[in-house]
């Protein structure tokens, strides 16, 4: 099966640390205006987060998987070969992937071949474990515009009280201040537990200026 991946080389690496089954040919390519030297492909992974034309006739009706952690596959308007997965980074790596599909049955067999473990989720923001991630990452910050502590301690804290292999600041430096703050704002317009820590919202208009 060969697979065609639009993936920065941060994402190239965590896909070839997945342990992955035999038979499985990835080819990794920058954008996706290389697409049609590919278009022999049998499954497509977007996971730099470009616009995807969907009218693509190359992409027809072959199973895709598009990195969108927070707009929903509804909200995109994508059609029924499409599958919402998370590829902010170090996401990509874990075990078992959290993805929202509109084809649940192509999703789960094209995933199994790959020898890939995976739970479906709704077509939901922030999905499962981006959803936890973030929210972690705003108490840390309620926390430190508190004056609770620092963000060394609060890191190291996280890390040896929960096993998890980041702190939350850790995790902002990895996935990038903007993507965390957006998503809680989407989250928040629903449910206001996800609403911004001022602390987080101040940096990120720092970061916006």
């Amino acid at each position: 099966m060969k697979v065609t991946v639009v993936a920065n080389v941060g994402q190239q690496q965590e896909i070839l640390l997945k342990k992955t089954n035999a038979g499985i040919t990835f080819t990794f390519i920058d954008n996706i205006s290389e697409l049609k030297a590919h278009a022999d492909s049998n499954v497509f992974l977007f996971l730099n987060e470009e616009v995807v034309d969907v009218q693509m006739e190359i992409i027809k009706e072959k199973p895709v998987f598009i990195n969108s952690v927070i707009e929903t596959l509804e909200q995109k308007k994508l059609p029924l070969n499409f599958t919402r997965i998370n590829a902010w980074p170090g996401f990509l790596q874990r075990e078992v992937w959290d993805v929202a599909s509109n084809n649940i049955n192509m999703a789960h067999n094209v995933l199994k071949l790959f020898g890939w473990d995976v739970v479906f989720v709704k077509d939901e923001p922030g999905l499962i474990a981006a959803r936890v991630i973030s929210v972690i990452i705003n108490e840390a910050f309620f926390s430190l515009g508190e004056n609770v502590s620092t963000i060394e301690e609060i890191d190291l804290a996280m890390k040896l009280g929960t096993n998890y292999p980041y702190g939350p600041f850790e995790w902002v430096n990895k996935i990038g201040l903007q993507k965390i703050r957006n998503l809680l704002a989407a989250l928040s317009v629903s449910d206001k537990r996800y609403l911004v820590a001022p602390m987080l919202e101040k940096k990120y208009s720092q970061f916006s200026s």
